[in-house]
């Protein structure tokens, strides 16, 4: 037998078990947007490692259907002008999923998109009204502005058994979003709103409001914002002698505001997703490993896109990685579904309920102070 003929038998036998071989199984390959850089950068840093780390526990435990999950990151700037090319290119790349780890700007502008070309899109926690309304290929896993304001008004009036309150809200989707949900049924619970006084995103100067507040004298302080703006704000308020409880929102969700704010966040209370104390086993795994993980606290923005990707995995783990109209019923049929954020059922708006939780800040850490459970009270809109 030549030496030729010898090589070639070789190389048809290696040629034949590669082809009766299965070919290895390519990644799932889920679009996530995030503000990376610019001023929400510290937001977008929690949530892309809320993501991976959610992607990193289903890989270990074996995937979806035993294809690995990969993440296609991109960053947004939280700019909206920067979501439509961002789009356009998962669209074009062909991905079938796609989960927004951003603000209301970015995520509204690219919610419309994703719904036209018939890609199931998921907000982590971006919270304007508009953005499910988008189409039925869009869905939330938090809460909407309104709902937050609502749960607000509620431990105002119940839990906490004070009536006079003064808001003060950042101008902007966000802000306007939980005030307008806070009014709308303050007086239920016999809360009286005596003032209101309004701030913009990039404020860091606080004395006009200061001297307001002193002056009205409220015995709650109901403030929208984020740590950026919000931890300077209740400084300023607890410098000025303002000593009115102050309810915060989950802009306020991060240790970061802490760290602003130091001893002036002691005793905030804010409306969040996020239990530190919950016994529930995927909030507690995802605070723990995420802790482990980053060597830095879980925060709300960090658990809701930890939520938002694993709806993701297990649409589709139902209806596998191919047809976004597959993927999108899947996502609507979801129901109690356990997560980082607690449990959660979609409604066909594509809007979920869950319980709203109570934080307040003791010792500089978030522990657990009530949750807020009313299925008619936090209902979220169905059209």
């Amino acid at each position: 037998m030549s030496v030729t003929f010898r090589s070639k038998l070789f190389i048809a036998s290696a040629l034949a078990v590669a082809l009766a071989a299965p070919a290895a199984a390519q990644n799932i390959k889920i679009g996530f947007h995030a503000p990376l850089t610019g001023f929400a950068a510290s937001d977008g840093k929690s949530a892309l490692q809320g993501a991976e780390l959610a992607v990193e526990q289903i890989n270990a435990a074996g995937g979806v259907n035993g294809r690995k999950l990969e993440l296609v990151v991109q960053d947004d700037q939280a700019k909206p002008e920067q979501a439509l090319p961002l789009a356009n290119k998962y669209i074009g790349d062909g991905l079938k999923i796609v989960v927004s780890g951003s603000y209301s700007g970015p995520t509204r502008a690219a919610a419309g998109v994703f719904h036209k070309a018939q890609i199931p899109y998921i907000s982590a926690y971006a919270i304007h009204p508009d953005i499910t309304r988008a189409g039925n290929y869009v869905f939330r896993t938090s809460f909407m502005g309104e709902v937050q304001g609502r749960a607000a008004a509620k431990l105002i009036g119940d839990n906490l058994k004070k009536k006079k309150v003064t808001l003060l809200t950042l101008n902007n989707d966000f802000g306007q979003a939980l005030s307008a949900g806070f009014k709308e049924v303050a007086g239920k619970f016999g809360v009286q709103i005596v003032s209101e006084y309004t701030y913009a995103m990039g404020d860091r100067q606080f004395g006009s409001i200061v001297a307001s507040v002193k002056k009205d004298d409220p015995e709650v302080l109901y403030v929208s914002g984020y740590f950026f703006n919000g931890g300077p704000l209740v400084a300023q308020l607890r410098a000025g002698g303002v000593s009115a409880q102050i309810v915060g929102t989950e802009g306020f969700d991060t240790h970061n505001f802490i760290s602003i704010a130091k001893e002036a966040a002691e005793g905030v209370m804010i409306t969040t997703s996020l239990d530190r104390d919950s016994k529930l086993p995927p909030m507690r795994k995802f605070i723990e490993e995420y802790e482990t993980k980053f060597k830095v606290p879980a925060d709300m923005v960090a658990a809701s896109t930890h939520t938002a990707i694993s709806v993701a995995a297990e649409a589709l783990g139902k209806a596998g990685a191919n047809d976004g109209a597959k993927i999108r019923a899947a996502i609507a049929g979801i129901k109690d579904f356990q997560v980082a954020t607690g449990r959660i059922s979609f409604n066909e708006l594509g809007e979920i309920y869950k319980a709203a939780q109570i934080q307040v800040i003791k010792g500089g850490k978030f522990r657990y102070f009530a949750t807020i459970d009313d299925p008619v009270l936090l209902a979220p809109p169905t059209k």
